[in-house]
This record gives structure tokens, C-alpha cells and sequence, in this order.
């Protein structure tokens, strides 16, 4: 069978929608790399690749799949899922319209209800974390089960993210108070002590025993960050005696940090565990209850995160549990590229983050932590205090959306609410928030055709996953060049998804698999759209099948060009909607 050879890539290419002006017989371009008589080379590989024009192809007249002989037992093979917001947003917008940034809510007792849960999922949540510093296992076992039900019952793929409490120093529950306000001058007493009754007045317990030795008169006592600050004035036994030097608000289980001299007193914390007694059984917990990421708290190597992970694939064999490493620490930055390397994720807690070096150098190790992430191919959380000043008003402040618009600039995968949807008065509100700036920004950023200077290394650690990764980079240079409407990837396990995504092409990705528990982990990551899908290894029957169920759907017109990958065939092809 003879072929004509064409460079993708070249300034001649056909523009898109004149491959539709092409005979039948040209329309569908394929390529596979594995035939290619030249080794790759990252060089020269992604900028021209050499594909051939296939003759008449019968993809775009199979028999809709009924043929296939291997279709995933896991999905339905007359049936796709997707999320209805998605779906609902394609056919009212088109392609250019979807958001690309996730979005992940903290659920609390302002959210915790079935209709507020639907009400987070309509406004765009991709993930909603429950975190175990607050709560009882009982509560937070509600919480996962409502969100899985909601999936069921109303078309959401809405992913669990537990995050543990960690074993840092930080305050008790408040006898039981939603919170408590210092105020400039007040004394407070923090002690070891439990009480039996309810606590004294201007009285907050502390979780580590060692706490009066370690501190010292004179010393600063910051909580969460510096949302409020102490003196200590006094030691008398257990308790220890601060005055107010700036008010806030003391939350239960916040974090505590003391400084002395302008530098943090952290002996004590680095000698406790990551991982305490408590977070062991939530991570028990959270195993039982399928969760589909753990994020773990204040992670001071990559030791402990490679421990989680075996101790996870010990108790439950084949779990798809991906493990969060939070980077909130002096520790995790200085260990910061082995940590990331480790996880399957990470988040930039920039509340404690900021706790624990000058608040000056917090947007700086953002930006690194955010680049290093994409680099190495794990999605990236930006945390803590987004819209801090939507807890308690309907508005956010102009700095907060400017802090917002940073990180979609920066091209973090996901931005996550605390407290905003935790606990404040205007969860939907702050969610509606972040979806709007992030798609105003992420227009933008089209519009103007940005460019990158971030480079992408190599991250294949075997020649098969290398082809994968040159396919995936090759392709998004396509889709870009050609302003394709839309990447298809077929997947198994959802990597080749995650490289997609990794390269930020302009157009939405369609991740199709026939994972119910990939579909959600996707969820978290920048600009795919997952879909439940059972296929087989033939790419002619799955893209035939495809275009009928989401055209019959009203999600992609005939005209429509697409790019179609198969992490089964390790293929590449460009053509049109029939």
C-alpha cells in the first residue's frame, strides 16, 4: 500500500477547515512512530513529524463498534458518561468555552448538605476534599458518600481528596466553638492541660506535650500563618501566657509556630512524625472508604511518601489511590524535587507555607513549585486563602483576584477554597469566583497567543513510555498549529492523558476510559474532560462509536476537526467529524 509523506508541521499544511475539502480518501492522517525508520530524537522529533495520508479509511463508516471483540467490561458499550455541567457548557459555548483549570472545594458544615454538595458540583467542582483535622470519621463518611451518590444519581465525576491532619503543633477544637476572636491586648492562656469542663475563657489547648519546655519568654506565637500573633509574657506550669499583638480569629485545629530572634523555632517539629497515630487510622479510613487521592500533610521527604504508597498497595492491592504530598514546610522545599517525584501530586499550602519562611519569598517558591510540577508530569494545587475575605463578605477583594489570575497565569492544574467553602457565608458565590476569573485569564491568555519559556524535559523512564510522551508533545503541537477543536485520548490507565495535559495545548482534551476511578483522578488535572467509555483496540470502532454517541448528545458537529491518541496503539490521527 502506497503512501504520500507530509510534514504536519509545515507552513504549507492545509489550513483546518480545508481538510474537509479533501478527498475521502486523504482525510484521516495516522502515524506510528514504532515504524519509523530513524531513532527519536526530542530535538527534531515533536517539530516535524513525518505522517502519512492513509487511503479510504473505513473509520468513518465502521458499524459503530458493534464489531469489537474487547470492549472494557467496566463501561457500558452503548452508553458514555460525562459530567453534566461539561456537557451542558459544550453545547451552549462550543469547545473554546471549557474551563481548563480544576477547581477543588473544602467541604465543611456551610457545604456538607446534599443540596449544597449538588450546588458545588453545578458551580464547577472537580474535587471536593474533606479534611480530617476537623470532624469525626462518622461526618466525613456522610460526606464521601454523598458525593459518590451525587455522581451516580446526577452525571458528576466530582473526585475525594482526604487530607490528614498531620503531626505539626496546633491548637485543640475550641471546646467545640465554629471560633473565637483575639482581640489587640487581650491575654490568652495555650496549655498542655485537658479539661474535663468546658475551657476557660480566652483558653486555647495545644496539641504537643513538650510545648511550655520549648517556648521561651519573649517568644512570638503565630497562629495559621499570622492570621493572628502572641507574645508570650509568662510560664506558669502547663500553661503558657501570651498577649494579643495583632487580633484575628483563631480557628479550631490551626496551626501554631513560634519564632524567637526573627527566626522559627522549629527543633521540636522537625523531630515529630509526618504520618502520627491519628492519620494513620484516617489513612485506614480513607482506603476503606475508596477515596481517590490522600494528601498528606507537612511531608518532610520522599521516604515517607514512597512509606504511604506501599503501605497503600499493601492494604489494598490495585488501589488508584494517588498520594498528595502538601509542601508547607521548610523541610519539603528543601526536599522539594524528590518529594514531587515521589507523589502523584502536589499542593502549594501557601497558609503554613508562610508560617515558616518570610512572606516575601512565598509567590517565588509558588512559581517554582508550580513549574517543577508540570515539568515532571504531576498535577499541582494552589491553596490556602484565595479569597480569604469571601468567608465572611459576598465580594472578594481586587488582590484576591489578582492572586487568583497569578495562578491560572501560572498554569497550576487546580485552585482550592479552605475555608471560603468550609465555613463561609458565601460558598457558591467564592466557587463562582474562581470559575469566572479562571476562564476570563485562560481567554486571554489564548487570545493574546501567549507562549511558554518553560521547557518540558524528558520524563519517560522507558522507551514504550517514551513514544508516548513524543506522540503526546507532537500532538499538541498540532492541535495548536491547526486550531483543532478538540484532542481525543483513548486510555487505559489515564497517563497518556496526564502527558496531554501536561503540554496545555489550546483546546480541550477528551479523555476517554473505561475506569470509573481514572475518569475521577483525571478530574484533577488541567484541561481534560473525562468521559467513561468502554472501547476496544480498535481506533476505527471507538473514534466511529465516539462521534455517534457525542454527536447524538448534541457535543460535536459534523466538520468538527479533532486529533485522536491511544495510549493501546501508541497512535496519533488527525481528521475530521463525519
Amino acid at each position: 500500500m502506497s503512501t504520500q509523506s507530509i510534514h504536519l508541521l509545515s507552513p504549507s499544511f492545509p489550513s483546518p477547515r480545508s481538510l474537509s475539502n479533501l478527498p475521502s480518501s486523504s482525510r484521516l492522517l495516522s502515524f506510528n512512530p514504532i515504524n519509523l525508520p530513524f531513532p527519536l530524537r526530542r530535538s527534531a522529533f515533536p517539530l516535524s513529524c513525518s505522517c502519512s495520508l492513509s487511503p479510504a479509511s473505513p473509520v468513518l463508516a465502521s458499524d459503530n463498534g458493534s464489531g469489537s471483540s474487547s470492549v472494557a467490561t467496566q463501561a457500558s458499550s452503548s452508553a458514555i458518561d460525562v459530567d453534566a455541567v461539561t456537557e451542558a457548557e459544550l453545547k451552549e459555548n462550543g469547545f473554546r468555552s471549557t474551563r481548563r483549570t480544576k477547581l477543588v472545594c473544602t467541604v465543611g458544615p456551610a457545604t456538607c448538605g446534599a443540596e449544597q454538595l449538588e450546588a458545588l458540583a453545578v458551580g464547577g467542582m472537580n474535587v471536593a476534599r474533606v479534611n480530617m483535622c476537623h470532624g469525626t470519621r462518622e461526618w466525613h463518611r456522610n460526606v464521601i458518600r454523598q458525593v459518590r451518590k451525587l455522581n451516580e444519581e446526577k452525571g458528576f465525576a466530582v473526585a475525594v481528596m482526604m487530607d490528614t491532619e498531620g503531626s505539626e503543633i496546633h491548637m485543640g477544637d475550641l471546646g467545640g466553638a465554629p471560633s473565637a476572636k483575639a482581640e489587640d491586648g487581650e491575654i490568652w492562656t495555650f496549655t498542655v492541660r485537658s479539661f474535663d469542663s468546658p475551657l476557660p475563657e480566652r483558653t486555647v489547648n495545644v496539641n504537643y506535650d513538650g510545648f511550655t519546655e520549648d517556648v521561651r519568654i519573649g517568644d512570638e506565637l503565630l497562629v495559621d500563618g499570622g492570621m493572628a500573633r502572641f507574645e508570650v509574657i509568662e510560664k506558669v506550669g502547663p500553661d503558657v501566657k501570651c498577649l494579643c499583638t495583632d487580633p484575628g480569629l483563631l480557628l479550631p485545629r490551626a496551626n501554631l509556630t513560634f519564632w524567637r530572634d526573627g527566626s522559627l523555632v522549629r527543633e521540636r517539629n522537625a523531630l515529630l512524625p509526618t504520618i502520627s497515630s491519628k492519620d494513620w487510622l484516617d489513612i485506614d479510613f480513607g482506603i476503606a472508604e475508596g477515596v481517590d487521592f490522600i494528601a498528606v500533610s507537612f511531608v518532610k521527604s520522599a521516604e515517607v511518601v514512597n512509606h504511604l504508597k506501599s503501605y497503600i498497595a499493601a492494604r489494598c492491592p490495585g488501589s488508584e489511590i494517588g498520594v498528595i504530598a502538601k509542601i508547607e514546610s521548610i523541610d519539603s522545599l528543601r526536599n522539594l524535587e524528590e518529594i514531587i517525584r515521589a507523589s502523584d501530586g502536589a499542593m502549594v499550602a501557601r497558609g503554613d507555607m508562610g508560617a515558616q519562611i518570610l512572606l516575601e519569598q512565598v509567590p517565588a517558591f509558588q512559581q517554582k513549585i508550580v513549574g517543577l510540577c508540570r515539568q515532571l508530569n504531576k498535577p499541582v494545587i494552589v491553596a490556602s486563602q484565595l479569597l480569604e475575605s469571601m468567608i465572611e463578605y459576598p465580594i472578594p477583594t481586587r488582590a484576591e483576584v489578582a492572586d487568583v489570575s497569578e495562578a491560572v497565569r501560572q498554569r497550576a492544574d487546580a485552585l482550592m477554597l479552605s475555608g471560603e467553602s468550609a465555613m463561609g457565608k458565601y460558598p457558591e458565590k467564592a466557587l463562582s469566583v474562581l470559575r469566572s476569573v479562571s476562564l476570563r485569564i485562560e481567554r486571554w491568555w489564548r487570545e493574546e497567543k501567549r507562549t511558554e519559556a518553560l521547557e518540558l524535559p524528558e520524563v519517560a523512564s522507558s522507551f514504550s513510555d517514551r513514544i508516548s510522551e513524543e506522540i503526546c508533545n507532537s500532538a499538541a503541537k498540532i492541535a495548536n498549529n491547526l486550531g483543532v477543536d478538540a484532542v481525543f485520548v483513548y486510555t487505559k490507565t489515564g497517563h497518556m492523558a496526564s502527558l496531554l495535559s501536561r503540554c496545555r495545548p489550546d483546546c480541550p482534551i477528551f479523555a476517554f476510559t473505561s475506569s470509573t476511578t481514572v475518569r475521577r483522578r483525571l478530574n484533577l488535572q488541567w484541561g481534560l474532560i473525562p468521559f467513561r467509555l468502554g472501547f476496544s483496540d480498535d481506533m476505527e470502532s471507538n473514534l466511529n462509536r465516539t462521534f455517534s454517541l457525542l454527536k447524538a448528545r448534541g457535543m460535536i458537529q459534523s466538520g468538527d476537526l479533532v486529533i485522536a491518541l491511544s495510549d493501546m496503539l501508541q497512535s496519533i490521527q488527525v481528521m475530521n467529524v463525519p
